[in-house]
């Protein structure tokens, strides 16, 4: 079965969803009743993969810990046209599918968003407000590193087009795998856009696996490995010009009184200036050399995608 002459493929990435991955299974299927439906069962210590199996659905085991584990094996064994990621928590919107996947189909895109928006009624249970601050300060942090117009970065309700997928190395573990979906769109120029859907909260019995101050802290960190990686020059410019303005600003007076009086009687200080200025000279120069290494990382990602053609209905 198909979706608009389209082989389509929804993944659940799933952790003691027992009470939840019913629902899911069943609303989106109805959603998309030509939908392929797996579920990836990441060592749930509940009935998450017993119940799933009764659905009559596969259920795909995987042994390392963290979210992005899992989307490392959901795009790894999966093989379709078109993707579709979405937690296993029932808090995002099924019905929303069919104009996620019309809007990647009909404007040739790779990526399509779905931003969550919560009811007044429901917002403090199924979006707290910390939880809001904390996604608009990290997406507007990757938007003003890498640029973009995104949203609602981590989000976890997505659709792909197979030469994202498949050109996707997947290298995060955990809950930061949509920052990397994220910054693995922009840096390789792919075209995505965003679907306003509405955000649930979770059915009684389901529980958040989300750790709001050690995932938001993995975030970060993410964000700052991935500057540095996508970015380098611009990182290490920015050392290299602190360093060499303070060694500029320390050794104005040595030379300044070595002009007066020929003399040069702060060594410690001289040595210490001129140390700075190597070490500004070799982040310039290593940030030259690691901006060419991650040019020639684009460069193949972007002929791993090019390989694989974008399959029209």
């Amino acid at each position: 079965m198909s979706y608009r002459g389209v082989k389509v493929a929804l993944t659940i990435p799933c952790y003691n969803e027992e009470a939840a991955i019913v629902k899911v299974i069943r609303d989106f299927r109805a959603a998309m009743p030509g939908l392929e439906i797996y579920v990836f069962d990441n060592n749930s210590t509940d009935r998450t993969a017993a119940v799933a199996r009764a659905e009559q659905v596969p259920v795909i085991n995987v042994p390392l810990k963290g979210k992005g584990n899992v989307v490392r094996r959901m795009f790894a064994d999966v093989e379709s046209d078109i993707y579709v990621m979405v937690d296993g928590d029932a808090t995002y919107d099924a019905p929303s599918l069919t104009r996620m996947v019309d809007k990647l189909i009909d404007e040739h895109l790779d990526m399509v968003v779905g931003c969550r928006q919560a009811s007044r009624e429901v917002a403090g249970e199924a979006y707290r407000s910390g939880h809001q601050w904390g996604n608009r300060m990290l997406t507007q942090s990757t938007v003003n590193i890498f640029g973009g117009g995104f949203t609602d970065m981590l989000s976890g309700y997505r659709v792909f087009s197979k030469r994202y997928v498949k050109s996707f190395p997947a290298l995060s573990q955990g809950f930061e795998i949509e920052t990397e979906l994220t910054v693995h769109a922009l840096e390789l120029r792919m075209p995505y856009g965003e679907v306003m859907t509405p955000y649930y909260a979770r059915p009684e019995g389901s529980e958040s696996k989300l750790s709001t101050y050690s995932d938001g802290f993995r975030i970060l960190s993410t964000i700052l490995r991935l500057y540095v990686t996508e970015r380098p020059f611009s990182f290490y410019g920015i050392w290299g010009a602190l360093l060499a303005l303070l060694s500029i600003t320390i050794s104005v007076p040595v030379v300044a009184e070595y002009f007066h009086t020929g003399l040069v009687p702060r060594f410690p200080t001289l040595i210490m200036s001129a140390s700075m200025m190597v070490c500004a000279l070799l982040s310039f120069t290593c940030g030259l050399i690691l901006d060419n290494v991650t040019t020639g990382r684009h460069e193949k990602k972007r002929l791993a995608y090019l390989t694989i053609p974008f399959r029209l209905p």
